[in-house]
């Protein structure tokens, strides 16, 4: 049964062509025919009732008002930086600072131990960058994460990250596989002083057979751990390898919850070679990891506790609404993402399913904007006390019984105004989440063209991920272009 039609990549040419995502044998693909190579058939979903109840909430946002680059429909995705077909703004900037690494990793989504050469941009390309990101209309981009290769091998990283703050970035983190924190336990203490935000961790699983680096890694959460310098564990996940302790991963992430913020499952993506065998053997999609999560947490955290992407957006169109002016809006398309919060308490963890009627919760913030809208502060004070009531009936209907933490939290923030309440519950909370990055077998240019997290270049382009690292892999080519002369 034929569900839409899009556009996509031949696997072998990377040519542009017509497709067909179709229901068959009980799962989502994605079909194409090449002139020149014939038939592809590759695995999109899994689970088509999942596919369809994440489609309900399928939001186009408007883009950018200020794009780089003035495109026909049919240049996509040959014509980036952020041009007028694109339809979200940047949640997440990337800025690769170097292609250097001090591992040698088995799976690397950048290829960074293959190039043979040294990218590394220097300290005023990368101001540039960071300015660019913040000039972005009608909302400046409001987190930056700094990637590689290792981005600890800068010796300039604390300089970068004090320059991004003074910019404006509200959120900046790193992209680090943990062997300079692990190594040198000050160092932690000087990239938070630095202004850091976050380290995203990159974690395999928790035994050596799936994690050969699980020492380091441990060590580097304990030095975080003494700074409070925020923790997302990132599990690149692959069928047969470390699908299995899935379940693991968020019980350390629990046990280690003073720090660690959240878990960011990465399904597999293959930006290299690969060949069919390959992909059938170690392709595993977003409803599989979640039926992981069920299974491994005992039913715990089930799989319908997780939601797409733009479901936030009701509270940007309320925040919008109250203050007049533009906000931030997550309009990555439906299938890209899915994510939920788990408390964390003496008896255990509890998601948040269980302590909120989450619909009915969306629901009453829906309505607090419409109050809004029809106008004056009579009408603005009236929404605030009739969303409050609607959000306590949204808590009573919650499945868990001990709801009290969760509305004395929104109580404080709303009519308290008291927004260390919301802090409380970010130390107290747990994101579980997972992004599935494409690659050419399950290219979507749909996908793409709602993609919320941009590389910026020295260039001055913003690059969509996945146009950036598979099908017309720009990073190859931004890297050789800029790449240094042995004597630099």
């Amino acid at each position: 049964m034929r569900i839409k039609k899009t556009r996509t990549l031949c696997p072998s040419c990377n040519t542009v062509l017509d497709a067909e995502i179709v229901e068959e044998e009980g799962k989502i693909w994605l079909k194409r025919t090449c002139p020149d190579h014939g038939d592809f058939k590759n695995l999109y979903w899994s689970d088509p009732v999942m596919y369809k109840r994440f489609a309900k909430y399928d939001a186009i946002g408007a883009g950018v008002s200020n794009p780089q680059n003035i495109a026909p429909p049919e240049n996509c995705p040959s014509s980036c930086g952020l041009c007028n077909n694109h339809h979200s703004q940047t949640l997440l900037a990337n800025i690769d600072l170097t292609n250097r690494c001090n591992l040698d990793c088995e799976f690397c989504f950048a290829n960074a131990r293959a190039c043979g050469f040294i990218y590394e941009p220097i300290f005023d390309e990368i101001v540039k960058m960071l300015t660019l990101l913040r000039d972005q209309k009608p909302v400046p981009a409001p987190a930056v994460q700094f990637s590689g290769g290792e981005p600890t091998m800068r010796a300039d990283l604390s300089k970068i990250i004090s320059k991004a703050k003074e910019i404006g970035f509200p959120q900046v983190q790193i992209a680090s596989n943990g062997v300079r924190l692990a190594k040198e336990p000050e160092y932690a203490k000087e990239l938070k002083d630095a202004g850091l935000n976050t380290v995203y961790l990159h974690f395999d699983g928790v035994t050596p057979a799936t994690n050969p680096f699980l020492a380091i890694h441990k060590k580097a959460v304990e030095n975080m751990k003494r700074v409070k310098l925020g923790i997302v564990l990132v599990p690149t996940v692959i069928r047969g390898k470390n699908d299995h302790e899935i379940g693991d991963i968020i019980r350390f992430a629990v046990d280690n919850i003073s720090v660690i913020r959240g878990v960011n499952f990465q399904p597999v993506a293959f930006t290299g070679a690969a060949s069919d065998d390959d992909i059938k053997k170690s392709r595993i999609t977003i409803p599989e990891v979640l039926a992981d999560i069920e299974a491994q947490t005992q039913g715990i955290i089930k799989k319908d506790d997780f939601y797409p992407i733009p479901c936030v957006l009701p509270f940007s169109d309320l925040v919008e609404a109250y203050t007049g002016k533009p906000q931030v809006r997550f309009t990555a398309h439906p299938h890209c993402g899915a994510a939920t919060y788990v408390f964390v308490q003496e008896a255990g963890i509890v998601p948040v399913n269980r302590m909120v009627d989450v619909e009915s919760f969306f629901k009453s913030i829906e309505q607090m904007t419409e109050t809004i809208k029809k106008g004056g502060t009579i009408n603005k004070y009236k929404a605030l006390l009739e969303g409050v009531k609607s959000m306590h009936d949204s808590v009573q209907k919650g499945e868990h019984g001990n709801t009290a933490e969760f509305w004395k939290m929104i109580g404080k923030t709303l009519i308290g105004q008291n927004f260390d309440a919301l802090r409380e519950f970010h130390w107290n909370a747990l994101f579980i989440g997972t992004m599935h990055f494409m690659d050419r077998y399950n290219y979507d240019l749909e996908r793409v063209q709602r993609c919320c997290i941009h590389y910026a270049t020295p260039d001055g382009t913003l690059i969509p991920f996945c146009t950036y690292n598979s099908g017309p892999v720009y990073r190859e080519k931004i890297w050789k272009k800029h790449a240094k002369k042995p004597e630099e």
